[in-house]
């Protein structure tokens, strides 16, 4: 049988698309469930919610935290680990990235990021996150246990998901589902650029466009959730259907904005509908940290490695900036707005307490504050009795580049691989230099 050049194309195609799928998955088995209860010994216990407690062992039943205190009895059949001198935490919390949406950047085919249109609330991430990706192990190997995806785009944008970073797939991986609707909030800007050098009076003018398209959509979803509680719609748009929950206020508002004004334009339109925002990047949020507090508005504040925004900001602007917002009383998690660097959020933490946070509260930021914000901190966040067995051992200090060194990991009580492809590269060409 002889193959036309279209069909030998396509073939070619999909068997290397195939190819491409099989090396971008990466072949560390998810941990299994613990048969007996896991006993750990003489660690220092960073727990969030109740201090820095020394030589204290941690009983792991179930999957979840069995015990806390100083020379526990191990229980009938239990597994004892000796970690005398390390350092224990919550599982790590990496909130708004797109950790298992991308695996390339440069292969578009391996980018499931973002979607097209204006007005996608009803898309889900969680359908597009891929358990295999080759780069969370790398994220977890720094002691992420859990990182909220969302979908990228313009406008409304879709929801975000909790997932945990030890899976077979996305299915196994969600821990909560529509954390938040996503908004990427119109230009304020009336600055041209290099891509965009066209007169302020043109870049104002579609400015006010795309900023009255976006409260068109909320009119128009408001005018449906009305009709839903009328019980006058008679039919499902998915898209305003799956913002119902927007507006009862189930569903927070995660805006993604960096301008003052765009902050403020967004807490306007919070306020018109009354809704729960959160505001996502956030560079400028230390101009507006009081109002931000008085307001109930969270940030998650994705530039702690950010240089300034405009010429005549100090220098180390971003790096205090989750100084300011904590003194002001904002609740905020730290976070890098990317998928492979989120690696390095423990480290820009590290470096808030540099720049003026307190360990316990950078601990906080990428902790028991994440939580808070995608709305679990019921069950995860804080090392407390009755929580899961999200937890992380670190020979020092984790926020310290020198004392880093994440030796355990465990989520849900199960025992993590750390393999990663980056270890495996390096033992390979360190052969090579011996």
């Amino acid at each position: 049988m002889k193959l036309s050049k279209t069909c030998l194309s396509l073939f070619v195609a999909l068997t290397g698309s195939l190819a491409a799928g099989q090396v971008l998955a990466h072949d560390i088995v998810p941990g299994k469930a613990a048969a007996t209860p896991v006993l750990l010994t003489g660690l220092t216990v960073h727990s969030v919610t109740s201090g820095v407690s020394t030589d204290t062992d941690v009983l792991i039943a179930d999957g979840k935290i069995a015990a806390i205190g100083k020379d526990l009895a191990a229980p009938e059949g239990a597994t004892v680990m000796a970690l005398d001198g390390k350092h224990l935490y919550p599982g790590l919390i990496a909130l708004a990235n797109q950790l298992g949406l991308i695996e390339i950047e440069a292969v578009r085919s391996t980018d499931d990021s973002t979607e097209v249109t204006q007005t996608n609330p009803d898309i889900r991430a969680k359908v597009a996150y891929n358990a295999d990706s080759e780069v969370i192990p790398t994220i977890r190997s720094n002691g992420f246990a859990y990182a909220m995806v969302y979908p990228s785009g313009s406008m409304l944008m879709g929801q975000s998901s909790l997932m945990q970073l030890d899976a077979w797939n996305y299915q196994d991986a969600v821990v909560a589902d529509a954390t938040g609707l996503h908004v990427r909030w119109p230009n304020a800007s009336t600055l041209g650029s290099r891509w965009n050098p066209k007169p302020a009076d043109e870049v104002r003018k579609a400015n006010a466009e795309q900023l009255e398209a976006l409260q068109q959509h909320f009119k128009d979803a408001k005018a449906y959730y009305d009709a839903e509680q009328a019980g006058l719609n008679h039919g499902v748009d998915s898209r305003w259907h799956q913002m119902l929950p927007v507006f009862n206020g189930e569903r927070p508002l995660f805006v993604h904005a960096d301008d003052e004004r765009q902050i403020r334009q967004a807490m306007l339109l919070a306020k018109q509908y009354g809704l729960k925002l959160t505001i996502v990047g956030g560079r400028d949020s230390w101009r507006m940290a009081d109002e931000l507090a008085a307001a109930k508005v969270a940030v998650i504040y994705t530039a702690p490695y950010g240089l300034p925004t405009r010429v005549d900001e100090n220098f180390r602007q971003a790096f205090i900036t989750p100084k300011v917002l904590q003194d002001a009383g904002v609740q905020y998690a730290l976070s890098l707005d990317g998928y492979w660097d989120t690696r390095n959020l423990v480290f820009a933490a590290g470096q808030a307490i540099s720049y003026g946070l307190t360990p316990e509260q950078a601990l906080r930021s990428v902790t028991i504050n994440a939580a808070q914000i995608a709305g679990v901190a019921d069950t995860i966040g804080s090392i407390e009795v009755g929580k899961a067995a999200s937890l992380v051992v670190s020979d020092g200090d984790i926020f310290d580049y020198l004392g880093h060194k994440v030796t355990h990991l465990w989520i849900d009580g199960r025992a993590v691989d750390l393999n990663n492809r980056h270890k495996q590269l390096h033992d390979k060409y360190r052969q090579r230099i011996n």
